[in-house]
């Protein structure tokens, strides 16, 4: 199940990381796997001690996890820009505008997927751009660098 496998982005499973032990599953206790008769064999004292040992290390475990997962996110935004293209766009350029309207349109798959030409205004540092029409009038709100393409006239 979900809360039983383990993650890649923490290298351990959500239910250890919550409860700081692995779920034992209905099926190990009809056909008794290795660490169920283990666990069988130890007095409730020493369960109870080795218990209380496995949720002192619960922190140290999810600090663990922690450290994996930003690990683990530094691999992906590496091979994302990688792959990413820098977009050649300045101010004054002409662009089109992809349309990801979610508004119905009777055309279907056949509706235009550009609109524009528009002109860049200005570029923020975090990937958007104002945008003009070619009449002058602004777009109200900016619009993601991703969304753009240039237009080549």
């Amino acid at each position: 199940g979900y809360r039983t496998s383990v993650r890649t982005p923490t290298g351990e499973t959500p239910y250890s990381l919550a409860y700081g032990m692995e779920a034992v599953l209905p099926i190990e206790l009809e056909v008794p796997s290795l660490r169920v008769l283990l666990e069988n064999q130890v007095s409730e004292a020493d369960w109870l001690q080795s218990r209380y040992e496995e949720l002192a290390l619960l922190d140290e475990r999810r600090l663990r996890a922690l450290y994996h997962n930003q690990g683990y996110q530094r691999r992906i935004a590496r091979a994302f820009n990688k792959r990413v293209k820098q977009r050649g766009l300045k101010i004054g350029d002409l662009v089109l505008k992809e349309n990801r309207a979610p508004v119905f349109d009777p055309r279907g798959k056949f509706r235009p997927n550009w609109s524009g030409p528009y002109i860049v205004k200005n570029i923020a540092s975090g990937g958007a751009a104002w945008l003009t029409d070619l009449d002058g009038i602004e777009f109200t709100a900016p619009v993601n660098m991703d969304q753009l393409k240039k237009y080549y006239a």
